[in-house]
C-alpha cells in the first residue's frame, strides 16, 4: 500500500456462511497491507437486548458463522504461510449475547434441556457485564479467522480445521500473530465471530457473542510449509484477569473430555452455591470465564482436567 493512502475497509454487508474455495474474493491485496474488517455475529444479528430465552430456539438451525471475505493475498501459494498481525479487535455494538441451546456444547441435553439467553452490556467499552454481579474484561478476538481448503465444495465453518477456522482461541487479541497454511493461491482469508470474552473451552458452545471491528495486517512467508495454525502472543496469557485469586474445580479419569464435563459440573455447583447463580447463569459465567486446563495426562490410568474460575469478574 503506498504510503499515506488509506486502510481498505470490508463492510458486513456481503458474508459468506462456509469455506469454499470458489468464492469470489472481495479484495485484492500486497503482502504487508492493512485491512479493517467489519464483521457479524454469530447469530448473523439475530438477537437484540430485548431478546428472551424463546428467542434461542425461534433462531433455527444454524446456517455457518457469517464471514467477511475472502480477501486474496497476491503472491500467496500453497505451501506459504500467512501471516495474520492481529492489531485491533473492538466491540461494534454496545451488547453481546451467550446462548444456551439444550443438545449444543460441553454438557448433554439432559443437564440443560431448556434454553437460556444472557444478554451482556458492553456500552463502557471495557467489560463485559451481567448486571450488577460480573463483570469479565474485554478481550475481544475473532473467533473465526482462516484460509480457504483445497478441497472443492462447501465445508462448514463449525468444526477448526488445517486451514484455522473456528478455532476460539481467545488469546488471538490484538498484538498476537496467527499463522495460517495456505492451501490455495492467494490464501483467501475469511474472518468472523467476534467475541467480546471468552474461556479457554467455550463450553455452553457461545462466548460474548458480538458483532466486531477487526483491524489486520497480512504478511507472508514462502515456502514455509505448516501442518495446522500456529500463533505468537505479546503479553501473558488471560491477561485481563490475572489481577486476583482464581478458584479451581478438577476431575480425573481415562477419558479427557468425561473429565473436562465433571470440572465444569463442579464449578457449576461451586457458583450456584457459593455466589447464588441459577445453573443457567453459572454455566453462561463458564463458557464466558472459566479456563480448561489438562493439568495432567502422563499418570495413567486417570488424567486430570481443571476447570479455573477467576474470582476478579466478581463484582
Amino acid at each position: 500500500m503506498p504510503s499515506g493512502a488509506s486502510m481498505p475497509e470490508l463492510d458486513a454487508g456481503q458474508v459468506h456462511y462456509e469455506w469454499n474455495n470458489a468464492i469470489a474474493p472481495r479484495l485484492e491485496i500486497e503482502p504487508g497491507d492493512t485491512v479493517i474488517f467489519q464483521t457479524r455475529d454469530a447469530a448473523d444479528g439475530f438477537y437484540s437486548r430485548a431478546s428472551t430465552h424463546a428467542d434461542v430456539l425461534n433462531r433455527g438451525p444454524f446456517r455457518g458463522h457469517p464471514l467477511t471475505g475472502p480477501v486474496r493475498v497476491r503472491g500467496a501459494e500453497p505451501g506459504d504461510v500467512l501471516v495474520v498481525e492481529i492489531l485491533d479487535v473492538k466491540p461494534a455494538a454496545d451488547f453481546g449475547w451467550t446462548a444456551i441451546r439444550p443438545g449444543r456444547g460441553l454438557l448433554p441435553e439432559s443437564d440443560f434441556s431448556k434454553p437460556f439467553l444472557q444478554i451482556w452490556d458492553l456500552s463502557d467499552g471495557t467489560h463485559a457485564r451481567m448486571d450488577r454481579r460480573v463483570a469479565v474484561p474485554i478481550e475481544a478476538f475473532p473467533g473465526v479467522m482462516g484460509t480457504a481448503l483445497d478441497e472443492p465444495g462447501g465445508h462448514s465453518t463449525m468444526p477448526p480445521r488445517k486451514n484455522g477456522g473456528n478455532m476460539d482461541i481467545k488469546q488471538l487479541t490484538g498484538g498476537a500473530t496467527l499463522y495460517l497454511p495456505v492451501w490455495v493461491p492467494g490464501a483467501l482469508f475469511s474472518v468472523g465471530d467476534g467475541h467480546a470474552a471468552q474461556g479457554d473451552g467455550e463450553v455452553c458452545v457461545t462466548a460474548v457473542e458480538m458483532r466486531a471491528q477487526a483491524t489486520l495486517r497480512f504478511g507472508l512467508q514462502k515456502a514455509r510449509r505448516l501442518e495446522e495454525p500456529q500463533l505468537r502472543t505479546t503479553r501473558p496469557l488471560a491477561a485481563g484477569t490475572n489481577t486476583a485469586p482464581w478458584f479451581a474445580t478438577t476431575a480425573h479419569g481415562p477419558d479427557l473430555f468425561a473429565a473436562a464435563q465433571r470440572a465444569i459440573r463442579h464449578m457449576i455447583d461451586h457458583l450456584v452455591r457459593e455466589r447464588g447463580f441459577s445453573r443457567e447463569e453459572a454455566y453462561i459465567v463458564c463458557s464466558v470465564a472459566a479456563d480448561l486446563k489438562i493439568s495432567e495426562i502422563v499418570d495413567a490410568p486417570n488424567w486430570i482436567v481443571s476447570a479455573f474460575m477467576p474470582e476478579s469478574i466478581f463484582i
